[in-house]
Formats: structure tokens, C-alpha cells, sequence
């Protein structure tokens, strides 16, 4: 469970610090957009109040408590599910990078009442018009990589010196017949 905390503070961080660094020292919220690559890499500021794409966003100050709400909650279920099924490494990374993101997330919508997006990639004759942000990206890998990755099979109860055999277990020789 180390990991999956270590990285999820390292994803708030490091989204963090990004989101400072475009609105406070670039003043993105001001100039609105900013060319870096055209049209592959743009910075466009953009406040959602909703989640992904805008959906659910309402002006409403209740929407904003009622999201934080439920990334809380989803961020508290998937750090459980982790811990109490003893999950592998894939699957604590997935959940470091989920949490992480929709920490960084509700840390924006507690401070600006909305998310900070910026991100903007787009393609020759064809501009995207949407932003997002590092939060975002680390919530969609985390959550494909939780959706991705096989699921344990309950172990077998394993015969041993302590198990008792009843006359109806027969033996296999090692081509799997019945002697």
C-alpha cells in the first residue's frame, strides 16, 4: 500500500504544481490560450464544473460538494479494495494514479470551486475543443489499468500432511488418469 500512496502524492504534486505554474505564473486564466506545438500541443484554460467533457456541470455550489463527495468516496473504495484483496503491482499502480488524479481534482474544485483544465492536443485541420489536465490523465490510466488487469482466482484448498482423505478421492497418475 506504500506504493500506491507514494504515487498518488507524487500525482497531486505533480498536478499541482502544473495547475500553479499555468494560472498563477502564466496567467493561462487571463490570456486564455497559449501555442507551445500547433497544433499538436496547446494551452487552453478552461474551468469544468462538471466531470469529464463538462458532463454534470452546473453552477450550482451543491454540485460542486455533491462531485467532491463522490470522487471521496471512490478514492476511499478503490484504496480499500486494494488493501483488503492484497492486489499486485499493476493493480496498485492503477489505484495510486486514480487516487492521485481525483485528489488533485477536488483540491481544485475546494480552491477555485471548479477543475483547472489546460491541456490542449489537437491535429492538422482539426481542433479539439476540449482541455484537460494531468489529474485527468492519471485518472483515465488508473482506471483502465484497474479495469485491465486479470482478476485472482480464489486458490484451491491445497491437500497437505493435515487434510483428510475421504475413500472417494481416487489418484491420478501423471497423465491425469484414474488408476
Amino acid at each position: 500500500m506504500r506504493l500506491t500512496f507514494w504515487l498518488a502524492l507524487l500525482i497531486v504534486i505533480a498536478d499541482q504544481a502544473l495547475k500553479y505554474w499555468v494560472v498563477h505564473v502564466l496567467r493561462l486564466d487571463r490570456l486564455r490560450e497559449i501555442d507551445v506545438l500547433p497544433p499538436w500541443l496547446n494551452l487552453r484554460m478552461a474551468w469544468n464544473q462538471g466531470v469529464n467533457f463538462g458532463l454534470f456541470a452546473s453552477d450550482q455550489d451543491i454540485m460542486r460538494w455533491v462531485l467532491i463527495a463522490v470522487a471521496a468516496a471512490i478514492c476511499l473504495w478503490v484504496w480499500y479494495w486494494v488493501w483488503r484483496s492484497a492486489q499486485g503491482l499493476v493493480a496498485r499502480i492503477a489505484a495510486g494514479l486514480l487516487i492521485g488524479g481525483a485528489i488533485g481534482n477536488v483540491i481544485d474544485r475546494l480552491w477555485y470551486g471548479a477543475v483547472a483544465d489546460f491541456l490542449n492536443m489537437s491535429l492538422p485541420g482539426w481542433q479539439n475543443p476540449y482541455s484537460f489536465n494531468v489529474a485527468d490523465i492519471s485518472i483515465f490510466a488508473g482506471a483502465v489499468g484497474l479495469i485491465l488487469i486479470p482478476q485472482k482466482r480464489p486458490d484451491a484448498p491445497k491437500s497437505g500432511r493435515g487434510s483428510r482423505r475421504t475413500g472417494t478421492d481416487k489418484t491420478r497418475d501423471e497423465a491425469g488418469k484414474s488408476r
